[in-house]
């Protein structure tokens, strides 16, 4: 659940958000040409992927391309509260303002041992300030402006390159200055499971809503509502039954904002409730 949501924006682009969640919650990074930059300022969040996970707590800091699908973060616990800065890495506006020359940690390490796509990056007492910093900036609003944000996103970067994870940092920003395009089926089925929008999905495909529609409907013969959901209930399904997950857990892995309303369409689908059908199908 979201509690409170600021941002400014560079270029007509979100830069840099400050996040309050309260769990539980789940979000899934769309498939996008983007990295982020994840700081805990209170709490922590479970970060997953198809390969690994790991949790992030206070002071940490997680640093992600979002050019492959399955990365999520999530927090079950219902008593906790997680606040979060994010900054985000546009290629076209790194490009814009370093216009002379790409500094080193953009441009292509000498030897890449790896695809790698995440680092958890350690506390860093020059970070924490520079989150402080940021905050400022949110909590007085009237003060920023274009140039501010310009000195903020090199600021960051400075310290990434300075930090004992800068080798990771390095690989996962080099791989946004590589083409990469993604078809109409891979951005469909890359976000099954998220929680984003038609809206969002039709921007992901740099199409209108209604051609989205129509796109969509010829390729699956559905709607888009219809079958994103009976695909998120069918993996409901099949991990009620092959896992020892809480109901409620399963829920925000397949891309529901609550239990209620997994639980409804679960029983529309499927005519009987979660936990009903877990124990049935068991026996």
């Amino acid at each position: 659940m979201l509690n409170d949501y600021k941002k400014h924006e560079l270029f007509g682009k979100t830069l840099i958000q400050k996040i309050d969640l309260k769990a539980p919650f789940r979000y899934d990074f769309p498939v996008s040409e983007q990295a982020c930059f994840l700081y805990v300022i209170n709490g922590e969040f479970h970060y997953k992927t198809d390969e690994q996970e790991f949790d992030i707590s206070a002071n940490y800091s997680l640093f992600l391309n979002c050019i492959s699908s399955g990365k999520h973060i999530q927090h079950s616990k219902s008593e906790d509260n997680c606040q979060i800065v994010v900054v985000t890495f546009y290629p076209d506006i790194l490009k814009k303002i370093y216009d002379r020359e790409l500094p080193l940690l953009l441009q292509k390490p000498v030897n890449i041992v790896s695809n790698q796509s995440s680092e958890k990056i350690s506390n860093d007492f020059l970070i924490q300030k520079y989150v402080e910093g940021l905050l400022f900036y949110f909590e007085n609003p009237s003060l920023i402006n274009e140039d501010i944000l310009i000195l903020k996103l090199k600021e960051i970067m400075l310290l990434l390159a300075q930090s004992q994870n800068a080798d990771s940092v390095q690989l996962i920003l080099s791989q946004l200055f590589s083409p990469t395009t993604y078809s109409f089926k891979q951005i469909i089925e890359a976000n099954l499971f998220s929680q984003l929008t038609i809206e969002q999905l039709a921007e992901q495909s740099n199409l209108s809503v209604s051609s989205f529609k129509r796109e969509f409907a010829k390729l699956y013969d559905d709607t888009p509502a219809n079958y994103i959901r009976n695909k998120k209930l069918e993996k409901a399904a099949e991990l009620l039954l092959i896992s020892d997950e809480r109901i409620t857990d399963i829920a925000f892995e397949c891309g529901f904002n609550d239990l209620a309303t997994f639980t409804k369409n679960f029983s529309d689908k499927y005519h009987i409730s979660p936990s009903a059908y877990r124990q049935k199908h068991r026996k």
